[in-house]
């Protein structure tokens, strides 16, 4: 039985005036903000509870929509050896791509040179800024991270904010879910039946997202003030620019080559882009993110294992934050490193970025671990860039964010699941008609 999407009782694009989408009041959110956090940056600053409620609403709902997504998506497969085939090609993507960022990163960093000339005296710098930070990046290791995936039971894995534990939990639960076959296949439905209630929650959340733009906005600029990017402008220029380079050149030749447009994309994208903007974080964005891909013809199975695990082990941006700071902290406190340093250096951030996969500020403390391994740059460096450290996670957020999408179109070419003709619509900002929706994709309504 063909049955439509969440999304399809929506009123279409067209019928609505300019002034009600969604990332039009997101936009004017982040005007607004940022003009009341320059202007009356107390009151700016006294917002932050804004941002952090909303924030909070949609990390509620991460966990039950990646298990649910995943789970479906899985046990609608039933054949395992599909699973096993979209998990290899994703993780192959992954780690060239999350390389591929590193080495773009640290060539930048080679031919700008940001840190050159500031000589700074590295026993001037008060380690005990970063002191947070640097114990977080002992606690991480490889056995450690492997040991923070497994959850203490099946169901605390929904209560705490580990997405790792999520994703091991509902993985196993979703194969079992296709072992055992016609069997489940009444758990199956109510799953189905479950996640049409949790997207419609989802859509209500993301009424919200104006509001949560312009309150986290208003703090970072009140709290922080844009003064503050003026003494390190040269690093928050470079890291911009070589992200823009990477999304734009790296990732563009990859959708050419996938026959299909990454400006558009990014142009279908703008709304959960504008919130990852306004709350500089990629999770924000997460659940639109995934009913959007399946919206745009990408396979529920596809969408369920790229994007939430991408979500851990693709960070382009963090990948891309880390070869440049590093570098940055080096040059300015005068230390010169070898060729051979850098490739070590950027070995250990490789291991590193996955190893902190999941972990709150993971960007801070993936660099602190990568300085920690590599002693010749001082880990009391990075108080050089604390201040700034808020206005490049924004970045960090929105390259890693368009990284996942591409990740998620790419895999699902690769697979031949993608249907050509819905997602050329969504490219063109058509809204997909319902007979044209297809049952495996979507959710019941």
């Amino acid at each position: 039985m063909m049955l439509p999407s969440p999304a399809a009782d929506e009123q279409p694009v067209s019928r609505k005036p300019w002034y009600g989408h969604l990332y039009v009041l997101v936009l004017t959110a982040i005007l607004a903000g940022a003009t009341l956090g320059h202007f009356f940056p107390e009151t700016g600053a006294a917002l932050k509870p804004l941002g952090d409620a909303f924030i909070k609403l949609v990390k509620m709902i991460i966990a039950p929509v990646i298990f649910l997504t995943i789970v479906t998506g899985i046990a609608g497969m039933r054949d395992l050896a599909s699973v096993g085939r979209v998990a290899a090609k994703a993780f192959a993507y992954f780690l060239f791509f999350s390389t591929m960022a590193l080495i773009v990163g640290l060539i930048v960093a080679n031919v700008v040179q940001p840190g050159a000339g500031l000589d700074i005296d590295p026993a001037t710098l008060d380690p005990s800024k970063v002191a947070g930070f640097t114990t977080k990046a002992h606690e991480t290791s490889l056995v450690g991270f492997l040991m923070a995936m497994i959850p203490d039971t099946i169901f605390s894995a929904m209560v705490q904010d580990n997405i790792l534990q999520v994703l091991f939990v509902s993985i196993l639960f979703g194969v079992s879910l296709a072992m055992v076959g016609d069997r489940g296949q009444g758990i199956t439905d109510l799953l189905n039946q479950v996640s049409v209630v949790v997207f419609k929650l989802v859509s209500i959340v993301m009424k919200a997202a104006p509001f949560g733009a312009f309150g986290a906005m208003a703090f970072t600029i009140g709290a922080y003030g844009v003064g503050t990017l003026a003494n390190l402008a040269m690093l928050v220029a470079t890291f911009y620019l070589t992200s823009v380079v990477f999304v734009l050149g790296v990732l563009g030749i990859v959708a050419r080559l996938c026959g299909f447009s990454i400006l558009r994309l990014i142009g279908y994208l703008k709304t959960e882009l504008l919130l990852v903007l306004g709350t500089s974080s990629s999770e924000s964005a997460l659940p639109a993110l995934i009913e959007k891909m399946e919206r745009a013809g990408c396979p529920k199975s596809v969408v369920g294992l790229v994007v939430p695990t991408g979500y851990s082990f693709n960070l382009d941006g963090t990948n891309i934050y880390m070869t440049l700071a590093a570098l940055f902290i080096a040059q300015a406190t005068g230390v010169h490193l070898s060729l051979g340093e850098q490739l070590l250096l950027l070995s250990v951030a490789m291991l590193s970025s996955k190893g902190a996969a999941g972990v709150t500020g993971a960007g801070f403390i993936t660099l602190a671990t990568t300085l920690s391994i590599v002693p010749s740059v001082p880990v009391a460096g990075m108080a050089l860039i604390l201040g700034v450290d808020r206005f490049m996670s924004e970045c960090r957020s929105l390259t890693n964010f368009i990284g996942n999408a591409v990740a998620t179109v790419v895999v699902s070419r690769w697979e031949g699941a993608l249907d050509r003709e819905r997602f050329d619509a969504a490219m063109r900002g058509e809204m997909p008609r319902v007979d044209q929706v297809d049952p495996q994709v979507v959710r019941p309504d």
